[in-house]
């Protein structure tokens, strides 16, 4: 996958199938979306393209109010990641201003899409909207593109157990700690990736020797304070183990996001790793002496021991 900072970077793509979205989660519907673009850009020769947006939208239109505790699944890198699995072959990154938010929707299709993307086809989800609020659609999207001899074509809402999938619903469902409900919408785990540093020589002493993973974004969103039952990898090799979470204060960078690995690898410090979560497992507890901690993670790993993962 190519990753372009703006369109002039971007250059010339040959039969671009485009979409446009902040894809937050890379969740089944997107997948959807992102399955039909590879379809379409098959059938025609061409090559796919996601044009997306760094800061979210909402945090630069409304941030003393929809933007302020607007917390994503995924960051920056995990979304990377994740569209990289998903085989797209062109990302645009575009850096999301006042300025840019002000383009008419007639304006960004003209000068955007077509001009400097050169969009053969364009395929949109179920009634997403675009430009200078949101006035472009996909009625408006299908009568530009009679105009200017282009294909438009919408994607219908995705449905898990006969609920709609949105990325609004998947914030729901890690904030309330259901993480199986969350992971059935993405079509992958929720994950956490990360810089690993080893953490609690204490924890080492009662038989529990724990990493940490630095987050890299405040706005990142983290499930609630508690113990997890997860796998992480470092691309090389993958173990299984639990993860505890401990949020403190609005930035999700200050929380401390520590894992104990079944089978502790010969170096994992200082790489970069990805944690997969699985399972809620406990709220969080406190406890007055090491001995009482230790009891208690003895008693948490057996209960992930019987878990199939």
């Amino acid at each position: 996958m190519k990753i372009y900072r703006n369109f002039d970077e971007a250059g010339f793509i040959r039969n671009a199938v485009v979409t446009t979205g902040s894809f937050d989660g890379v969740h089944v519907g997107h997948k959807v979306i992102l399955q039909r673009l590879k379809n379409l850009a098959t059938e025609i020769g061409g090559e796919t393209v996601l044009i997306t947006f760094h800061p979210h939208p909402r945090k630069v239109l409304y941030p003393e109010t929809a933007g302020k505790d607007l917390y994503l699944i995924n960051s920056q890198r995990e979304k990377i990641e994740l569209l990289r699995k998903a085989g797209l072959g062109h990302l645009i990154i575009v850096d999301f201003t006042l300025e840019f938010s002000r383009i008419s929707s007639v304006d960004f299709v003209k000068n955007i899409l077509l001009n400097k993307v050169h969009a053969r086809k364009i395929v949109i989800g179920f009634n997403h909207h675009f430009g200078h609020n949101r006035e472009g659609d996909y009625e408006a999207l299908r009568k530009l593109g009679k105009e200017y001899g282009f294909d438009v074509e919408e994607i219908p809402e995705q449905d898990i157990q006969n609920e709609t999938v949105s990325s609004t619903k998947i914030r729901k469902a890690l904030l309330d700690g259901n993480i199986q409900k969350a992971n059935a919408y993405l079509d992958h785990h929720y994950i956490i990736m990360g810089l690993i540093q080893e953490v609690k020589p204490k924890l080492r002493e009662i038989g529990f020797p724990s990493f940490s993973v630095k987050i890299e974004e405040e706005s990142k969103l983290l499930p609630p304070n508690g113990v997890y039952a997860v796998s992480v990898s470092d691309d090389r090799q993958s173990f299984r183990g639990m993860c505890f979470i401990k949020k403190r204060g609005q930035s999700s960078i200050e929380a401390v996001v520590d894992f104990y690995l079944f089978d502790t690898p010969a170096s994992l410090t200082g790489t970069s790793a990805t944690v997969y979560f699985h399972k809620f497992i406990r709220d969080e507890i406190p406890f007055s002496t090491m001995e009482d901690l230790q009891k208690q993670l003895q008693i948490d790993r057996a209960v992930v021991d019987e878990l199939i993962f």
